[in-house]
């Protein structure tokens, strides 16, 4: 079920600075050197149109600008954010016209962020005939979205709503926005069986709770965990981040409302209390931080040939390659890739397939390599064509094998240099769960991550199993060290409209939100601090400039 209305908008993401420099730009000038500005645009999701963010100042008379003016941006690892610098010489600062059009330059925040030591040089192009020179890009996190509040809370004679037990309260936190609606922002774990639960203390940036306004208020309602999704409502209180802090010195209670029983029941009183047992506030590394150090994201993708997804070669196939719009295969991998490939060097992405006979023998594998490769934001599969005449669909649908071969992988990796993401696209249920819980639990302490898309018009309910955010996944008594799984049906993110890119945005944002937490969580429990950024290797200086 939706818990509590939850805004569809992202959790607040660091705020970065971006620093600009030019070299070797064109001179228009007659008597002196070109008076360079830039201007950056940031383009919609949903209309695609490009926007004026800022400008930098105008600097007179040179070539070689280094400005002052930075850009500050909201940055969301899960989404592409679209950046287009345009480069003008400017001779009135009012004015800039074509013939003042020194060159422009499109990237990502991603490729800035993900660049070695979140720098970036691109080459200027728009002119036609003319060497343009070059643009310098350098990301910095700003200092004070570091702030993380850890707290603990606990909860007494909460409302009973399991018939033959107690109840099972989990709380959701939720941060206002200025229209008045809520973003969901963090999620406790399930205390099974009680009406006096006492939850694990947990983390959470600053940012995302209040997005730096102490006084904002945050609600948080408790629920009853139901195996179905249909959690039960227990009731609610609110708060804001400053008298959170307040638990510092003090232990705060807060009476949970039932805003339906108090206005049925005249003598309804309450439905339980919470109380904050501690809170306290540290500065902690950030995303960005083991990125610009040199993690990278290792990003493999693994595609399911069972038989179910139908004839690739006919149009009612999950796998048909339409001429003229993408499958929902392809949109799956087109979406997450686009992003993860930021923060890759080589951009080269192992893909597998299972469930397929394998000629010459008719062998059945769960884990056969596919050869795909990504360039310039289009993805070519090689060979695959060709594997659909020879290869066999058949089933059933095993993930284990494939996450047991990145797990083997990743754990050869424990310097906080390589972080793992696997993609399954999957039309099914999975045959082998109990193997895929046990693959999972060992790979919850690699540096290693999982996402599961859907596609097709198949029943996943049972896969929601594997996602843990409600309930840790277990095998045989061990639960998993971390959450590192994510599991979404592709339908749901389907644009009514037909608009693919659209669709391919939503998912990649819901999918792709966990990852940093993830990423994360694992160099805390490691201890893993993040690598200096590297010197810069800045551009060769150009001569001086002769007045």
């Amino acid at each position: 079920m939706s818990l509590g209305g939850a805004s569809e908008r992202s959790v607040p993401a660091t705020k970065i600075e971006i620093t600009v420099s030019c070299r070797n730009l064109l001179d228009l000038d007659t008597f002196s050197k070109s008076d360079p500005m830039v201007v950056l645009y940031t383009q919609s999701r949903a209309s695609q149109e490009w926007r004026e963010f800022g400008r930098t100042e105008v600097i007179d008379n040179t070539l070689n600008p280094d400005f002052v003016r930075k850009f500050v941006l909201d940055y969301f690892f899960e989404e592409k954010q679209n950046l287009r610098f345009d480069v003008y010489n400017v001779d009135s600062k009012t004015n800039i016209s074509k013939p003042d059009f020194l060159g422009q330059a499109f990237l990502a925040l991603g490729e800035v962020i993900g660049g070695q030591g979140s720098r970036v040089e691109r080459t200027l192009t728009g002119v036609p005939g003319k060497k343009c020179g070059t643009i310098l890009l350098t990301a910095e996190e700003l200092s004070n979205c570091r702030d993380i509040a850890t707290m603990q809370l606990c909860a007494n004679k909460l409302d009973k709503k399991d018939f033959f037990g107690k109840s099972d309260p989990f709380l959701v936190f939720y941060r206002s926005n200025e229209d008045g609606t809520f973003t969901i922002c963090h999620k406790t774990e399930v205390v099974k069986n009680t009406l006096n639960p006492v939850w694990q203390p947990f983390s959470i940036p600053v940012r995302a709770l209040c997005n730096g306004d102490y006084d904002r208020t945050v609600k948080i309602d408790v629920y009853d965990w139901d195996r179905d999704g249909s959690h039960d409502f227990i009731g609610e209180f609110t708060t804001s981040y400053r008298e959170l802090s307040k638990a510092q010195n003090q232990f705060t209670v807060y009476e949970v409302l039932n805003p339906r029983k108090k206005c049925k029941k005249k003598k309804y009183v309450n439905s339980g209390t919470v109380t904050l047992l501690s809170f306290s506030v540290d500065s902690e590394f950030t995303f960005v931080d083991y990125i610009k150090g040199g993690t990278q994201l290792n990003f493999t993708v693994a595609i399911d040939f069972t038989a179910s997804n139908g004839n690739p070669l006919q149009p009612t196939s999950l796998h048909y390659m339409s001429p003229y719009q993408l499958s929902a295969y392809a949109m799956a991998l087109k979406a997450v890739g686009e992003i993860i490939q930021d923060y890759d060097s080589d951009k080269l992405f192992p893909a597998y397939g299972f469930g397929a006979k394998l000629p010459p023998e008719g062998r059945i594998s769960h884990q056969f390599p596919l050869v795909w490769y990504w360039s310039e934001l289009t993805l070519c599969a090689l060979g695959v064509l060709e594997s659909y005449f020879q290869m066999q669909l058949y089933g059933p649908t095993y993930f284990a094998p494939v996450i047991n071969q990145v797990a083997r992988a990743a754990a050869k990796i424990s310097d906080g240099s390589q972080y793992y993401v696997l993609l399954i696209i999957t039309d099914g249920v999975i045959s082998d769960m109990t193997q895929t819980k046990e693959a999972i639990v060992s790979a919850s302490s690699l540096p290693m991550s999982i996402i599961i898309v859907g596609v097709g018009p198949a029943m996943f309910e049972a896969m929601e199993e594997l996602d843990g955010d409600d309930v840790r996944v277990s095998s045989r008594g061990r639960y998993a060290e971390r959450d590192i799984v994510q599991f979404v049906p592709f339908r749901d993110y389907v644009d009514r409209s037909g608009n693919q890119v659209l669709s391919m945005a939503r998912l990649a944002k819901d999918v792709l939100a966990e990852i940093p937490e993830q990423l994360l969580s694992y160099m805390r429990t490691r201890d893993i601090q993040p690598r200096p950024p590297p010197p810069a290797n800045p551009s060769p200086i150009p001569a001086p400039e002769q007045p």
